[in-house]
Order: C-alpha cells, then sequence, then structure tokens
C-alpha cells in the first residue's frame, strides 16, 4: 500500500507537470513582462559612505519590480531576488557583478514573471572596508555586513505583506507565499534569514563554537558578539541600533538600524540559494523554510560543504560557514524538504547524475554544477553569470592583470549568454515543480481543494469499463481532465456542469490515472484504477 500511494503522489506531480502544455508556474504562459525599476522598499543606515561622511547616514533600499504583462491575477506568489557583489559596490567589488541589472538577475527574474510569479529584484545595504589594517577588522565588517542584508531581506518581506494589509495590494501578490532567492553573496543573505530566528545563536554557533565573537573592547580575556541587537539593531531590523561607547569605527551614539515595517511578519515559505552558505549549521532547525540550492562543488569562494570562507574582493580568509551540500543534507534529515520527496522529472534524474559525479548521493533540493579546472587551471564559482564583454573590457582591473573582463574570464573561461541561459535552463527547471510543491500552487491559478471538502467520490474504484466522479450539489463539476504515469492527458471531459459524470475507460489500457477535476472555486484530484 505504500508503494501504491508513493506511485500515486508520484502521478500527482507528474501531472502538475506535463498535464498540459504551458501551465502556469510550472512553464511560461506569458510572452512579455512589465518591469517598474527604482522602487524603495525601506530606509535604513549605511556605513557605505563612513570613510567620507563620518557616520551612518540614511539610504533608500530599491528593487526593480517584474511582472507579466497582461496578468489578471491579483494573488501571485512572490519572489525576492537578493543578488551578488561581496557587499560592496559594482567595480568596487573588483567583479562584473553586483547590480539589480546583472544579465542572470533579469533573466531569472523575467522567467518567473513569464511562468506567472511576480519578482522583485532586490539590493541591500552595502558596505565594509576590505582596506582596514588587519584581518579581524576586515571580517568584522564583513560579518556586520551580511548582519544588515538579512535585517534588509526581512525588511522587504514585511514591506510587501504591509502593502497588501495598507495600501490594498498594489502588487498584486499573494504573500502566503513567498520565496527568497539569492545568488552569490545573496545566497548568504537567503540562508541565514531562512534560519537565524533568535540572536543567542549568533554567540553559540557549533561549527566552531565561537566564531562570531572577537575582541571589540581591547581585553582578549572576553569577547563580544561582532554584532549585537543594541548596536546592530535586532535580527529582524525592527528595533533601533545605537553604536554604544568604544565600539569601533563609528562615533558613540550614531544610528546603524532604524526599524522599518515593524508589526508585520518575516516569514516566507521557500529558500533558494545558488553558491553562497550558511554561518552556521547549527541555525538551521526543524520547521524552517524548504531550500533548493545550486552550486558548483568546487567554487573557490563559497564551500561546498564546510570550509572557510575566503574573500574574492580580498582573498581574506574569515570564517567557517557550511555550503549547500551540508546544508541540504541537514534540511533532508530534518523533514523540512519533504515536499519534495515524491518528484520524479528529467531535471531530477539530472540532478541524481551531477551529484554522482560529485561524488554523494543525491540530496532532495540540491543540484551540484559540475565544473572542471577551466583554462587558466582555476576552478570557478558561476558558471550562469554572464556579462558585456567590451564594456568591461575597457575598465582596467585595480589588480593591474588586465581588464574587468579578463579577470571575470579566470572564474568563468566559457563565459556567455548562451552558457549562461543554459544553466537558466537547469534551474528553473529543476525549481519549477519543487516550488509547485513547496507553495502548493495549482497550476489552473485555483485553489487546490480536498476531496472530502465536495464531498468527492469516485466508485467502483478500481474499475472494469467506467467510473462515476460525484461531488457535492453546491459544487458542481466544469471540466475533468484524465491523465496517465507519464502526466500526459489521455480524456478531457468538458463543459460539463453537474456534480456527476461518467469516466469510460475506452481503449485505455490498465493501470493507475489520475483525474483533475475543475470547480467553480478550484481544483481537485482523484486517483483512479482501471484493471
Amino acid at each position: 500500500m505504500k508503494y501504491f500511494n508513493k506511485i500515486l503522489l508520484a502521478v500527482a506531480l507528474l501531472v502538475s507537470i506535463a498535464a498540459q502544455a504551458q501551465e502556469r508556474y510550472l512553464e511560461p504562459v506569458f510572452n512579455e513582462v512589465t518591469v517598474t525599476r527604482d522602487l524603495t522598499y525601506g530606509v535604513n543606515a549605511t556605513v557605505l559612505y563612513a570613510t567620507v561622511v563620518g557616520q551612518a547616514v540614511p539610504e533608500e533600499l530599491k528593487f526593480d519590480f517584474f511582472e507579466p504583462t497582461g496578468d489578471d491575477v491579483t494573488q501571485r506568489p512572490l519572489v525576492l531576488y537578493f543578488i551578488t557583489g561581496n557587499f560592496l559596490p559594482s567595480v568596487l567589488n573588483q567583479t562584473t557583478s553586483g547590480t539589480r541589472g546583472d544579465s542572470i538577475n533579469v533573466e531569472i527574474a523575467t522567467r518567473l514573471a513569464k511562468m506567472g510569479y511576480a519578482v522583485a529584484i532586490c539590493s541591500y545595504r552595502l558596505g565594509w572596508n576590505p582596506t582596514a589594517q588587519t584581518q579581524p577588522e576586515r571580517a568584522l565588517g564583513l560579518i556586520q555586513a551580511a548582519y544588515r542584508g538579512v535585517q534588509d531581506a526581512r525588511t522587504a518581506i514585511r514591506y510587501f505583506k504591509r502593502s497588501v494589509a495598507e495600501q490594498g495590494n498594489p502588487f498584486a501578490v499573494d504573500t502566503s507565499r513567498i520565496v527568497l532567492w539569492g545568488e552569490g553573496t545573496g545566497g548568504y543573505v537567503t540562508l541565514a534569514t531562512a534560519t537565524l530566528d533568535k540572536f543567542s545563536e549568533i554567540v553559540t554557533t557549533t561549527n566552531p563554537a565561537g566564531k562570531f565573537l572577537t575582541d571589540l573592547d581591547g581585553n582578549p580575556a572576553t569577547l563580544e558578539p561582532m554584532v549585537n541587537p543594541f548596536a546592530n539593531g535586532d535580527i529582524y531590523g525592527t528595533s533601533v541600533g545605537i553604536l554604544p561607547v568604544n565600539a569601533p569605527p563609528l562615533p558613540a551614539g550614531d544610528t546603524l538600524c532604524y526599524p522599518n515595517h515593524a508589526g508585520y511578519s518575516s516569514n516566507f515559505q521557500l529558500c533558494v540559494n545558488m553558491g553562497g552558505a550558511l554561518g552556521d549549521i547549527s541555525w538551521l532547525e526543524a520547521g524552517d523554510p524548504p531550500m533548493i540550492s545550486y552550486h558548483v562543488p568546487t567554487d573557490p569562494n563559497a564551500p561546498y560543504v564546510d570550509a572557510v570562507l575566503i574573500v574574492p574582493t580580498t582573498g581574506d580568509p574569515i570564517v567557517q560557514v557550511q555550503g549547500s551540500f551540508a546544508v541540504i543534507e541537514k534540511a533532508n534529515m530534518l523533514g523540512n524538504n519533504a515536499a519534495f520527496a515524491d518528484i520524479s522529472d528529467d531535471w531530477t534524474t539530472a540532478a541524481v547524475a551531477a551529484s554522482a559525479t560529485a561524488g554523494h548521493p543525491y540530496k532532495e533540493g540540491l543540484y551540484p554544477f559540475n565544473r572542471r579546472t577551466n583554462a587558466f587551471n582555476r576552478q570557478e564559482g558561476s558558471p550562469w553569470s554572464w556579462w558585456n564583454a567590451a564594456y568591461w573590457d575597457a575598465i582596467p582591473h585595480p589588480s593591474g592583470a588586465g581588464s574587468y573582463h579578463f579577470i571575470g574570464l579566470l572564474g568563468n573561461a566559457t563565459m556567455s549568454a548562451a552558457q549562461g541561459r543554459l544553466y537558466t535552463d537547469t534551474i528553473m527547471g529543476y525549481f519549477a515543480p519543487r516550488a509547485y510543491a513547496a507553495l502548493n500552487l495549482t497550476s489552473s491559478t485555483q485553489e487546490l481543494i480536498a476531496g472530502e471538502q465536495v464531498q468527492l467520490k469516485a466508485f467502483p474504484n478500481p474499475a472494469g469499463e467506467e467510473i462515476l466522479i460525484q461531488t457535492a450539489a453546491e459544487f458542481p463539476m466544469q471540466d475533468i481532465r484524465l491523465f496517465d504515469m507519464n502526466g500526459r492527458q489521455v480524456q478531457a471531459h468538458t463543459g460539463i456542469n453537474n456534480n456527476q459524470h461518467r469516466v469510460r475507460r475506452g481503449d485505455l489500457p490498465n493501470g493507475v490515472y489520475l483525474a483533475k477535476i475543475r470547480l467553480e472555486r478550484g481544483v481537485v484530484t482523484q486517483k483512479i484504477m482501471f484493471r
């Protein structure tokens, strides 16, 4: 019976993937995307200009909003996409990335919008001093920058929830279905946002212990947290943070955090990271959002399993972190990724094969992108990225080793739009059915209804030649579509408008099928068997 139920669950998911051509949230259903740029989701204190003005100053937190053109759905799942950039502005971060307009950001947001999602590509506060005199000072600045990124991610979540509650939902989003998606540095932000829910977790790390403690008061016998809620604001960005006396490097009394949209929840339902890593594996607990990870196992900057983070800008070793493999392995162990358990498709098969190439069994929710040492004898970390070669080739890199384009090629030797879009094909193909399951979506954009709610019955079942499908009188059926084990539609019964309908076998072979039944208020499914 367990095996039989597992098959039926697989059938249901296969149906979701292949039931009809171009089903919303699984494939593109829109041809055009409308983009509204440079919107504001909050205002908070940035230290980015501290070397010039001597203090933290207010900064508007910006996003670009992507939505399907002509969409009439008013409750769309929302993806908040957080960009990469080493917590420094573009060019200053010594890479060809770091803006909302990076090619991979726009590509993913556009594809998601064409599938029916609403997408906000979000900037967040930047700023730390990569030229500080000592490595501990540089590490302190970077950890505090990551903390601000987590605050800003939660601020973005609350902004949209507030817009629904107080402004009539101007973005037409369903804030009970929110995805946080981070690329590169943004992956650190989203993984921490998904798991870090108590400040105490920062000072009670396990791998290793005390990693976020340092000497701030000049007394090495006592160590202090690298961040604390009194100076930096709470982990949600909903309290004021005031810098105390003797806390470097800004003046005492400087405000480091302003509350934004307090009173609204910061919860979300699905976490995605492309690269990046988790600050400490102990933060990940049962009940945290499901996670989907894409990672190059040999990424030289973001460890795949468990290693010390190396900052690309400076080459500094910062702190030991846990990468996508360790994160997804624990997420599965805790049952957080249970929604993905019965997904079986070509992308899953490819992920299984890629995992074998990476040297480990497949972990549900993890897609390893295996890359060989490139022509420059370098390891690569983000093969999905691409940039304007002519533009970046005209800008000398501060290392003196060539242009930004040339330095970029050292870590992505075969960079091209074609390569980046091929990787995006895989990213989207692997994401779509998992998001569909985790967010409890229906491709018809209608509510998925439990059979008992509409008194759904099908009998006899198993059947020989026909099955009578029946619902309560107040829930008449509109359409019934029948799908086989491969997700192919084998029958369509339309224009029913009745609470009873007979499904005849016809020339269908023996086997298990799934009936997808559309009602006026939603969709219900029923497994049936012909013998």
